[in-house]
């Protein structure tokens, strides 16, 4: 049957009310067996209600009501167990404004939902308390110095000052991370591609991470690397995000090894950093792609790996997290070529 397969329950009754089809989950919730609940009444087949004992079919009149309706919206009901599920249904007419000839209803376990909106609820907790750290200090430092700026000295003001510009660069940073995040979650990241070189991408972004350093590590190229095609700008996120992890969570950058590899027959290039710290436990690993988690002191907003990983998937490449040799985390980032198809007249 067309609908045995189908991710949700779905019930189908005739003209008269009568069900004339049921798939596996209606049969399963049911606790079903055979076609028992072939022939029954759509009412009984169905027992939700509202909890003030206001069934689902005396609710909606499928059979009732406008004559232009083909749609039951979506809402909740309850099953004699007190368990949550969600129904819409589907009017077929004989014609437009006619009789109903056949409702088709759908029923989902209303679970998932709950489990999203909590998951919705806690991420804007989150967010906001994200927010809320540097704006109390920028409040705080801001209201001060208008109230009271003849009471401090030049350096005093100038501290504060910074501590405010500094707070605004990083609640600056949160609300990209957070954009960035969102158009993840959209399917929405866009990226502008270019050739590039990732050998010497990974070298200036060293430089920029060790920039007080007298000399600035470099990366290991074990063989010529063929230019792939990517948003420079999103890859450079990449490998800073996972340089400066490696320097605040993993005692220091042991090195970054650049080299081509192919994977099922695609060409790329590979790049791995490894740090110096304890290493990443098996059970983590794919946590830490998750929003918002963090682990150890220093921690940031938790949307750093998140967006990574968002990043390397948008350009068909992969993220893998192993034991480094010696100890230490090894986190690789597999990138195709990805060169574009050449246009020919």
């Amino acid at each position: 049957m067309p609908f045995d397969h189908f991710p949700d329950g779905i019930v189908v009754a005739d003209a008269d009310g009568r069900v004339t089809y049921v798939n596996r989950w209606i049969k399963y919730w049911a606790r079903a067996e055979g076609d028992e609940l072939l022939g029954m009444h759509l009412n009984d087949t169905l027992p939700f209600d509202d909890l003030g004992g206001n069934s689902w079919f005396d609710c909606v009149h499928p059979y009732d009501g406008l004559n232009i309706r083909t749609r039951i919206s979506e809402s909740s009901w309850y099953s004699p167990r007190g368990s949550e599920y969600l129904i819409t249904a589907s009017l077929v007419r004989d014609q437009p404004a006619g009789k109903v000839m056949k409702v088709i209803v759908s029923i989902r376990n209303a679970r998932v939902r709950l489990q999203r909106d909590r998951e919705k609820s806690d991420m804007v907790a989150t967010v906001a308390h994200e927010l809320r750290s540097p704006l109390t200090g920028i409040k705080g430092f801001s209201a001060t110095l208008l109230s009271r700026w003849d009471a401090f000295t030049e350096d005093q003001r100038v501290f504060m000052l910074q501590t405010i510009d500094a707070d605004a660069d990083r609640l600056s940073r949160l609300i990209t991370e957070l954009l960035d995040a969102a158009r993840i979650d959209a399917g929405r990241l866009s990226l502008r591609t270019e050739p590039v070189r990732l050998d010497e991408l990974t070298e200036r972004v060293l430089a920029s991470v060790f920039s007080t350093a007298d000399e600035p590590p470099l990366p290991r190229v074990t063989a010529e690397v063929p230019i792939v095609w990517g948003d420079a700008d999103r890859i450079t996120q990449v490998f800073t995000n996972l340089l400066e992890n490696a320097m605040r969570h993993g005692e220091g950058l042991r090195e970054i090894v650049v080299g081509p590899e192919d994977r099922d027959g695609a060409a790329g290039v590979s790049v791995r950093v490894i740090d110096n710290g304890p290493g990443i436990a098996p059970e983590s690993r794919m946590r830490i792609f998750s929003r918002f988690w963090r682990s150890g002191p220093g921690a940031g907003s938790g949307l750093g790996m998140f967006i990574v990983r968002g990043v390397v998937d948008q350009h068909g490449g992969t993220i893998t997290i192993d034991d480094a040799e010696g100890g230490g985390a090894s986190i690789g980032v597999w990138l195709p070529v990805n060169e574009p198809d050449t246009m020919t007249s």
